[in-house]
């Protein structure tokens, strides 16, 4: 972690159980560091189900009522699908994929 930003690494495998956990973490981290952005990276995560995109948007929620930034960053494939499938990719900063019907029109 850095003075400029509060980063959060998201671990390998973020799961309903993991979730509470997690939440408490990123607390932390948000209050630790209470005027800087809020960076999570996802570059680790491999493992995840829907519990992650609830962890993802409580991180936006606190950046946003701390006036602050939030960026998502390295998010696997599948998470991008994920988000897309659950219709928050934009609030997450990330472009859901395209769908291939829609390029195949």
């Amino acid at each position: 972690m850095t003075s400029s930003a509060a980063e959060l690494a998201l671990p390998p495998s973020v799961l309903l159980g993991d979730a509470k956990d997690l939440l408490k973490r990123l607390t932390r981290v948000v209050t630790e560091n209470p005027s800087a952005p809020l960076i999570v990276d996802a570059s680790s995560l491999h493992d995840f189900d829907s519990s992650v995109l609830a962890v993802l948007l409580e991180c936006r929620r606190l950046a946003q009522s701390s006036r602050r930034e939030f960026v998502l960053r390295n998010a696997p494939p599948r998470l991008n699908q994920l988000a897309g499938l659950y219709g928050v990719a934009v609030l997450l900063g990330i472009e859901a994929p395209v769908k291939v019907a829609a390029r195949l029109a």
